[in-house]
């Protein structure tokens, strides 16, 4: 038997296929009336403000005369009006099976030993650790990002073909996965199911955030590339409607690594393959401690290494992330 080899082409398609997400205004009493509910617009303002950042390379005099002008700005701004004080936010999630097969590898043997080796995982684990931790993300609004920052209530409703639930965001943690009711149980299994391929899943997902009357919203924000452009924001919206990313919808779902070491501190993170936390300028998995995905990938599938149970859910997840992992 010839020795095992990565391929140079390996990519797997993602399996937690979500939509962007919408965003209304409405009020928190007919939150259940669809009629009742307006897209939040996003719009532009120009604004007199201050400069505040550091100015570098200058003599005193200059900086002096650079901090006293006005800092001149246009934006893009979305909010509640005054007479709504609820934000609706809704998306759907698409979830898909056959895990076990790449959309791409060019090494039929390495394919065929990594099939065995995710069938052996299911066989011995199924999904539900995997999807009962999806399912807790749904039902704690983690999606929601900033716009769950001092909301006085949030309720999540997620529905599949004819079942229902309802959650109070509040009630769950977004430290540890450790909740798990029968609502969470049952959502888990619907998960589990799109992700074994049993049946078709698809979510909606309805998200409503009690913010108050006027408050502004948080949509994706687009990077600017062309810094000499007249905005210094632009907001993502959808023909004129406040939107988020399908992309930063996704990062909120697959939050659940806490098996790498230093979970216990920092609490769950993104599933990527260094562990990598943009906004902290930190990899949290880097390959010079071996905790990295391609570390653990190459020891299980090439060198046969007996891989802990968290180290085998971490690789899964990767998996269900998907991306493009050969030479």
């Amino acid at each position: 038997m010839s020795k095992l080899e990565n391929p140079s082409v390996l990519a797997f398609e993602a399996k937690l296929a979500c939509s962007d997400a919408i965003m209304f205004a409405g009020n928190w009493d007919n939150r259940k009336e669809d009629a009742h509910w307006a897209p939040i617009l996003v719009t532009e303002k120009s604004v007199r403000g201050t400069i505040s950042n550091r100015v570098k390379g200058a003599k005193a005099s200059k900086i002096d005369a650079e901090v006293e002008k006005a800092n001149l700005q246009t934006v893009d701004n979305a909010a509640l009006n005054f007479n709504t004080d609820t934000l609706k936010v809704t998306f759907t999630l698409r979830i898909l099976g056959n895990l076990g097969t790449p959309s791409t590898c060019n090494k039929p043997a390495y394919q065929h030993a990594l099939a065995n080796k995710i069938t052996a995982y299911v066989e011995e684990n199924g999904f539900s650790e995997l999807a009962t931790r999806y399912a807790l993300n749904l039902a704690n609004g983690r999606f929601l990002w900033r716009n769950r920052v001092g909301a006085e209530q949030i309720e999540i409703c997620i529905s599949h073909q004819e079942q229902s639930w309802d959650f109070d965001a509040q009630d769950y943690s977004l430290r540890d996965f450790d909740k798990q009711d029968e609502r969470i149980q049952a959502l888990s299994k619907i998960i589990e199911q799109g992700l074994m391929g049993e049946k078709p899943t698809l979510l909606t997902i309805e998200a409503f955030v009690q913010l108050g009357k006027g408050q502004t919203v948080f949509p994706s924000q687009e990077l600017v590339m062309n810094a000499g452009d007249k905005k210094s924001k632009y907001l993502y919206q959808l023909s004129g409607q406040a939107a988020m990313h399908s992309q930063k919808i996704g990062n909120a779902l697959r939050t659940i690594d806490t098996w790498y070491p230093e979970a216990a501190e920092y609490g769950p993170i993104a599933i990527e393959p260094y562990g990598s936390v943009t906004n902290r300028g930190i990899a949290y998995r880097k390959p010079k401690e071996k905790t990295d995905f391609y570390t653990l990938l190459d020891g299980w599938m090439l060198k046969d290494k007996q891989s802990t149970l968290s180290e085998q859910h971490y690789m899964i997840a990767m998996l269900i992330r998907g991306g493009v992992f050969g030479e």
